[in-house]
């Protein structure tokens, strides 16, 4: 990518899109009087995707921008389980019908911090309320250095069909900058557990960015990750925002690399991946050729959610636990931060929304084009309008970041469709940024577009 168009876009601050709009225009105005009247009014036959957090781990891994709490008791993981539980059953005795379901994923947190009793029992507390089929995927988030024998199987004997690993880096310098000592014969027996219990995806997350991090130690650890033949990669950028998390501020900032040195490293680790034969998805995603993902970026029908790319075409997300984010038709809904504010809702009964956001009709046509930038790299912005009875020069017309772009040669327009070039995809967050309309109001919790 030239310098200039790296400096000039891959500064910026802006949202990953993994929701339109993005959590910061999240407010206390919608609250669990609107999530119950969407819950109520959810198709009987529309299967939707279910989300549970686990907020707990062992240890804080210093880049991590998750909400999570250390403990190394198992006393508030087994409180926090059974206030979960009770959401659960609230949440689905709000709905007319016993809702079939289309995907689970667990996420943290370390979700197998909890013991392999407490998941068995978790998931089929969900198999008791809703309606799981045997296309019912279920995909958990797992930090391979606690992860036993007894629990890969428990996982198993749930029906997970995914899992995804933490890896970020092998490197033992980097490791230790962000407090996370992680080797690879541990990332290698977790993966042998799980795929011995019939765990069949394996997913790996690498991160570049990380202090003291280098465009050969990312090649090393994607190398070494390769050997492990995982079925995808999840390739992040980190994203140091010490002012809203404030452990990020034991990452030494003179040990990060600048803006040139993110995106040679990112390039390395998408090179390196493509070369051993992984098809790369989207912005930041790669996956075997035959995996699903693969399928769907071919047919055009790849979607973006909070996971990042996804095959998950459900319309509707139900989150349950602290923090959790739910997207319904109408709009989004985001339960209490606080383990204990989250816990104090649901035992007096009441859904424990905090803040959410109504969709307008504008909002629905502007983030169809940004998922499909964020997914293509290309939108047709007058078809997209056309669907939804909307103006296309009211997004195209006359626009200054748009035409910015088009003139410093990061995208084409050509009869309302916006193409970006692969040279360029990795500001495309700068692209699909021209068509949010709320960008100019909040940065301060986002990552750097590059």
């Amino acid at each position: 990518m030239p310098s200039t168009i790296l400096e000039k876009y891959g500064e910026a601050r802006l949202p990953r899109y993994t929701s339109y709009p993005t959590a910061p225009r999240f407010s206390p105005t919608i609250g669990a009087g609107a999530y119950g009247d969407w819950l109520e009014r959810l198709p009987a036959d529309e299967a939707v995707s279910l989300y549970l957090h686990i907020p707990f781990c062992r240890s804080m891994c210093w880049y991590c921008g998750c909400h999570t709490t250390i403990t190394q008791q198992d006393r508030p993981i087994l409180d926090y389980l059974t206030v979960l539980r009770d959401e659960i059953r609230m949440v689905a005795e709000r709905i007319p019908h016993r809702q079939p379901v289309g995907e689970v994923h667990f996420g943290g947190g370390t979700p197998t911090i909890i013991s392999p009793a407490e998941f068995l029992a978790l998931t089929g507390l969900l198999r008791e309320h809703f309606a799981f089929s045997d296309t019912t995927g279920i995909a958990v988030e797992i930090d391979p250095r606690g992860l036993t024998a007894e629990m890969a199987q428990a996982l198993g004997a749930a029906g997970v069909s995914r899992a995804s690993l933490g890896v970020q880096s092998f490197d033992p310098v980097v490791q230790k900058a962000i407090n996370r000592i992680q080797t690879e014969k541990q990332t290698a027996e977790a993966t042998d557990r799980l795929r011995g219990a019939g765990v069949g995806g394996i997913n790996f997350d690498l991160i570049y960015g990380l202090p003291h991090q280098t465009v050969q130690s990312c090649i090393d650890t994607a190398n070494a990750a390769i050997a492990m033949l995982p079925d995808r990669f999840a390739v992040f950028g980190y994203a140091h925002i010490p002012s809203f998390k404030k452990h990020q501020r034991l990452i030494d900032e003179k040990a990060l690399p600048d803006g040139a040195e993110r995106n040679e490293q990112a390039e390395a680790i998408a090179e390196t991946l493509v070369a051993a034969g992984y098809r790369q998805i989207g912005l930041d995603h790669f996956a075997l050729p035959g995996d699903d993902l693969v399928k769907m970026q071919e047919a055009g029908r790849l979607r973006r959610n909070f996971q990042g790319y996804t095959t998950d075409n459900c319309e509707t997300l139900i989150g349950f636990g602290a923090s959790a984010i739910g997207r319904m038709k109408g709009g989004y809904v985001q339960n209490e931060v606080a383990p204990g504010l989250y816990a104090q809702h649901v035992a007096s009964g009441q859904l424990a929304t905090a803040k959410g956001y109504r969709l307008t009709h504008e909002d629905k046509v502007r983030a169809e084009i940004i998922e499909r930038l964020m997914c293509d790299f290309s939108a047709d912005v007058a078809a997209i309008c056309k669907k939804h009875g909307f103006d296309p020069s009211l997004l195209l017309d006359g626009k200054h970041k748009l035409a910015e772009l088009e003139e410093d040669g990061v995208l084409d327009i050509t009869d309302g469709v916006v193409r970006v070039g692969q040279e360029h995809r990795f500001v495309i967050r700068a692209v699909a940024a021209a068509f949010d309309a709320y960008i100019d109001e909040s940065t301060r919790t986002h990552s750097k577009a590059a």
